[in-house]
């Protein structure tokens, strides 16, 4: 059986660090063609702003709390919880497969070619459709600071004509600058992003500390049920509710992806994986809790208004609009981050030649070091799906919901075939990285936590999928888009198989940790 790294015989101590992880990486069978040079912050910036807390809380709080009133915070440690049981498996298993393209790559090497390939599939699919959705979030904010924002028309809500194509537009605007840092290179993208997710931690400290020091409640508002709908039976509405955390807590595993970006990546990346969920859960929590002991009122008016409605009543216009800078920067940088993990992921499908062009898309660019084929093909069909938006923008809206089911999926690809393989042993006496240092591993509560991930993960995806008007056709215009999670699910399987590659053999073989 093929030798990996967890049984490998270390190079010698005095060899440089850089050196130490090509040659770790080169036991995959691939050679270091990224530029490796993001430390510790970077590759946690990487995670945090992928999560975004304060685009996603700014956009979504009023979906939590229309369906669960003030008590919906408690969806928040719940699913806190769940998603902290999938970081540790993509902990453990990211200190063992060091590699870009990091769902792909864990799920192809614990489930096979045909998991792996579905599992980039479903991932990279939801990557696109995100980014896309998170560059149209500056329709929310940027006209609210400067009208000359709006740029097409007059009216800037989002479902207006005129509010659409301007949103449009400023999104693609938006896509166009974080392509072109994309394709410049890493460091440039680690530089930007490492600035925008140090003014979004400045923003969130302060959002958090304006709402509690002008506080009209106490904390045990957390305890209300009432809901502003008036829905029947809570522990229906509560689960529903829960929607809004499920929606705003994934992608911290995007350190992973940048693992042949990463300096000592089989230590770096688990502990940033973790890291980039836990400071988002704490500050997300923060959030919700100051807003909901801030706001003027807890009815109609916060369901509809949300985190902004809050925020104007506490900081005034003035303050809400410098607020409303460092959001349009978290949006800046949550694009920027998808964008970057989605083409790493892409490069590392292209490189096993799972994907058509794959020669194009695995090409390296030798001075930057970045792959750029995969990022201007990311920026060009995001800015398609933005098109949506114009004609229909409840379409859009159901799409962008849509595809976190798809990201549920493709963790589930992982955790799934991990939960399967440590009931044949694995991971073998809990491995050393290439400096003889012993991994991250779960050791005898693997089997446990593993498990709860994996169910965690199946509920998750049938909440999130379940057939509801309320959510995905509140206007009762269109019935059919209740179906959309079905429908969705159903139509990137079916275009999964016609796509994928058949009667070719894989350029680099799956290697398992040796028994």
């Amino acid at each position: 059986m093929t030798s990996t790294p967890e049984t490998a015989v270390a190079p010698p101590a005095t060899a440089p660090a850089g050196d130490l992880d090509a040659d770790d990486l080169s036991e995959f069978g691939y050679e270091q063609q990224l530029h490796r040079s993001l430390g510790k912050f970077a590759s946690f910036a990487a995670g945090f702003s992928f999560v975004s807390i304060l685009t996603t809380i700014f956009q979504l709080f009023g979906l939590g709390f229309g369906f669960g009133g003030p008590a919906f915070f408690w969806t928040w440690p719940i699913v806190y919880a769940g998603q902290f049981l999938v970081a540790l498996c993509f902990a453990e298993i990211a200190a063992r497969y060091p590699i870009s393209g990091a769902i792909y790559q864990w799920s192809r090497r614990l489930g096979g070619e045909v998991i792996g390939w579905f599992g980039g599939w479903f991932m990279m699919i939801a990557q696109i459709v995100t980014a896309a959705a998170a560059a149209i979030a500056l329709q929310v904010v940027l006209p609210a600071v400067w009208t000359g924002f709006q740029i097409v028309g007059d009216d800037p809500t989002l479902t207006s004509t005129s509010g659409a194509a301007n949103a449009v537009l400023l999104g693609s605007i938006l896509l166009v600058i974080v392509t072109a840092i994309n394709c410049v290179g890493v460091t440039w993208m680690s530089r930007v992003n490492s600035i925008g997710v140090i003014c979004e931690l400045v923003g969130v400290t302060a959002v958090i500390l304006a709402l509690f020091t002008h506080a009209r409640r106490g904390p045990d508002v957390v305890f209300d049920t009432g809901v502003p709908g008036q829905q029947p039976g809570y522990i229906w509405a509560f689960i529903v509710s829960g929607l809004m955390a499920a929606y705003v807590m994934v992608g911290f595993g995007s350190a992973g992806e940048l693992a042949e970006e990463t300096r000592d990546p089989r230590r770096v990346a688990p502990r940033t994986i973790r890291m980039a969920l836990t400071v988002s859960a704490v500050g997300g929590g923060l959030m919700l809790l100051g807003a909901l002991m801030a706001a003027p009122t807890l009815g109609e008016e916060l369901a509809i208004g949300g985190l902004p409605y809050v925020l104007d009543s506490v900081l005034g216009s003035f303050w809400g609009k410098v607020l409303l800078c460092d959001v349009a920067v978290a949006i800046f940088i949550c694009t920027l981050a998808i964008q970057t993990a989605c083409s790493r992921l892409m490069f590392s499908m292209a490189r096993d030649g799972r994907l058509p062009f794959s020669a194009q898309l695995s090409h390296v660019n030798r001075r930057t070091g970045t792959p750029i084929a995969p990022s201007i093909l990311i920026g060009v069909l995001c800015i398609g799906i933005l098109l949506v938006n114009v004609g229909n923008s409840a379409i859009f809206a159901t799409l962008a919901s849509v595809c976190i089911i798809l990201i549920y999926l493709a963790y589930l690809a992982v955790t799934g075939p991990m939960l399967y393989r440590r009931f044949q042993g694995w991971p073998h006496r809990g491995g050393v990285d290439a400096g003889g240092k012993k991994l991250f591993s779960l050791g005898r509560l693997g089997i446990v936590v593993n498990a709860l991930a994996v169910l965690y993960g199946a509920l998750m995806v049938i909440n999130l999928a379940w057939p509801r008007a309320e959510v995905f056709d509140p206007a009762g215009e269109m019935p059919i888009l209740r179906w959309a999670g079905p429908i969705c699910i159903a139509v990137t399987v079916l275009v999964g198989i016609a796509c994928f590659p058949r009667g070719k053999e894989h350029p680099k073989p799956v290697t398992f940790p040796a028994s």
